[in-house]
């Protein structure tokens, strides 16, 4: 992944604010997602992650700060916005039918229609292929009714969705949270292959060991702030525990 002067961010946030209330949920937060690289945010409940990225995402409007995709200042105040902007997020319920095959999932509200306004189900089938090809994930047929997918199966589907809909920028919520070794490793692998078509990957976790499997960077939140961001190869589980609990505040407070 490469961030130098010749790269630029394909997503930015730049001083975004958030209040719920008398709650401060976001506080002069930024961001900067750069095209094949793999962002993990992190931080305790509460830290501002979730906010953070739903006001990228149009599920939340910032009370103040910019978000600017490809260095040009971006309007965002719905999830269709985001997602004409190709901005796509996968959140941790998934949000899939599971009366509906795995076609129709990765391809809903996008169906391809005959001449006579029916769905195509041979283009439908095509495209879902098509689809999963480029993610190379394991389903053993696009006809198969989502209800009886494994976790890692669904969250596949669920990123192929986000793909399908021409997102660039691939946010997700804790995407390997209650899934077992083996699918949280699939899920994984799958992560990194965005990486490699140069797309820019966003992923809250709380799961460190995962984070270092997969972040280029890691970005810390706390109450609501940016508190640090860490090249992957430069730091430690150590130091991001640190950042994330305020540790290295409280020891320098005691030592003054």
């Amino acid at each position: 992944m490469n961030t130098d002067a010749t790269t630029h961010p394909i997503l930015q946030a730049r001083g975004l604010s958030k209040l719920f209330g008398h709650v401060q949920a976001l506080v002069d937060a930024d961001l900067d997602l750069y095209p094949g690289e793999v962002l993990a945010i992190v931080g305790d409940n509460g830290a501002g992650k979730s906010t953070l990225i739903k006001c990228l995402s149009g599920a939340h409007i910032p009370d103040a700060g910019q978000i600017l995709v490809d260095g040009q200042p971006a309007h965002i105040r719905s999830p269709h916005d985001a997602q004409a902007l190709g901005i796509a997020t996968v959140y941790q319920d998934l949000a899939l039918v599971d009366q509906r095959d795995v076609a129709t999932n990765l391809c809903m509200g996008r169906e391809p229609v005959g001449r006579f306004g029916l769905v195509d189900r041979k283009a439908l089938i095509r495209q879902a292929d098509a689809t999963l090809a480029r993610l190379n994930a394991h389903i053993p047929s696009v006809n198969t009714p989502v209800a009886v997918l494994s976790g890692g199966q669904r969250q596949a589907v669920a990123i192929g969705r986000a793909l399908a809909q021409g997102g660039r920028v691939i946010i997700m919520d804790e995407p390997a949270a209650a899934l077992g070794v083996r699918e949280s490793a699939q899920v994984l692998e799958l992560i990194l292959g965005l990486r490699t078509q140069a797309l820019g990957v966003a992923v809250i976790s709380h799961n460190l060991q995962h984070v270092f499997a997969i972040a280029d960077r890691i970005q810390v939140m706390r109450g609501g702030r940016c508190v640090g961001i860490r090249r992957r190869q430069e730091t430690t589980g150590e130091e991001i525990v640190r950042m994330i609990t305020g540790a290295d505040e409280l020891v320098a407070g005691a030592v003054v």
